[in-house]
Parts: structure tokens; C-alpha cells; sequence
């Protein structure tokens, strides 16, 4: 029987952490969904186009080819991981992320990348839209904005507190008020809040509960 999990949370909830110990720890394979509009932004920052522009972003996705080689993200045949997870592209993402046709092309690849398979997906409408079918367990990964903030602030250096906290807001923002899958939790969706929770704490709830054992 396939395992197919689906983790989806606002930024910084320790979405990506967790899924790569789930994924480990059980032998299934780990989709960082995130990753892949970190990527198209990469690619639009990388080949200047303009990301505020919605036309112009999507005649460019043609151009754009993603997928995962041992749990990293490949943008046009490279390696993008460590390129595609900084402060910069960060501010672009939820541009790029809101509008219709990078939406879609991301869905069907995720579905695609999901066929036959036993996997963990994280992202922010993995639950509702993406695998909404094909999820055998959903979980909805939270934590209080300033503890995301301060797990941010591990990651990047010469940013204050306030900074980090003020884009976590902004970003929640976005992520919940946009028209098209707005972040949220599903409704046979699972929710944790690891504000005060280990990780190790986090990833043997998910395991055990991705075999039916809630005790």
C-alpha cells in the first residue's frame, strides 16, 4: 500500500525539516512544492524578467523545466537547491506563486511526479487541491509567527528579528488572501503546532499517524 502524505503549513513551520526525516525515516520520496516556485523565481530573477508582470512570467514557463534528484530541485538540468533558498528569491515567490498558469504548471507536475509512488509533498495546498484525492494522510503544520521567525533568522544573516517577523505576516498574508488556493488547512487535515514541539517530537507524530497509530 502507498504512503502518500500530504504536509502543507505557512513559511517557516518546519515543512521542508520535517518532510526530509519523514521521507528518510520511512523510505518514501520527499516533493519540496515550495522549491518549485522558489525555482520559478529563480528563474525569472536569473534571466531578468520582470516577476510583477503576469504575462510576462507566463510565456516564459515553457522555458522552465523542473524536477527532483535525491530530494533536490533541478531548474533546466542543474542543480538550483542551495541557489533557490535565499532572502531574495524569497521575496519573489509569492508574486510568482499567485498567479493561475504557474500554479497550474506546478500542479501538474506534482501530480505527475506523485503517479505510483510513496511520498511526502510539502506546500501550502497539497491538502485542498493538489493531492486532495490521492492523500492518505494530511497534515496542516503551523507555529506561532514569532517562532517562525526565529527559525528564519537562523537562516540568514545581516536581517533583524523585526525584519524576519515582519515578512513571516506578509507572507501569511499573501499566502491566505490569494484568489487562486489560498493557504489553508483542509478539512480532514490534521493540525499540528510545533511552537513548543522537538522536531523529533513532530516527525514520530506524522510517522506514526501515517500508519494508523495515533497512540
Amino acid at each position: 500500500m502507498s504512503i502518500v502524505i500530504a504536509l502543507d503549513g505557512p513559511a517557516g513551520s518546519g515543512k521542508s525539516t520535517i518532510s526530509k526525516l519523514v521521507a528518510e525515516n520511512l523510505g518514501i520520496e520527499y516533493i519540496d512544492t515550495g522549491a518549485m516556485y522558489r525555482s520559478v523565481a529563480y528563474y525569472c530573477v536569473n534571466n531578468g524578467i520582470d516577476y510583477l508582470n503576469e504575462e510576462m512570467v507566463e510565456a516564459n514557463l515553457d522555458y522552465v523545466d523542473i524536477d527532483f534528484i535525491n530530494g533536490d530541485v533541478y531548474l533546466n538540468g542543474e542543480d538550483v537547491e542551495s541557489k533557490v533558498h535565499t532572502e531574495e528569491i524569497g521575496i519573489v515567490v509569492p508574486k510568482v506563486a499567485a498567479y493561475k498558469e504557474v500554479r497550474s504548471k506546478i500542479t501538474d507536475i506534482c501530480r505527475e511526479l506523485a503517479k505510483g509512488k510513496s511520498l511526502i509533498m510539502d506546500g501550502r495546498d497539497i491538502g485542498i487541491h493538489v493531492l486532495k484525492d490521492e492523500a492518505t494522510l494530511k497534515i496542516y503544520l503551523t507555529a506561532s509567527a514569532e517562532e517562525r521567525a526565529n527559525r528564519r533568522l537562523k537562516e540568514f544573516k545581516n536581517v533583524s528579528f523585526e525584519d524576519v517577523l515582519n515578512e513571516i505576516n506578509e507572507r501569511d498574508y499573501q499566502d491566505m488572501h490569494r484568489e487562486i488556493s489560498p493557504l489553508k488547512k483542509a478539512d480532514d487535515a490534521i493540525e499540528i503546532d510545533s511552537t513548543d514541539m522537538s522536531i523529533e517530537s513532530v516527525v514520530d507524530f506524522i510517522e506514526r499517524m501515517a500508519y494508523g497509530k495515533d497512540n
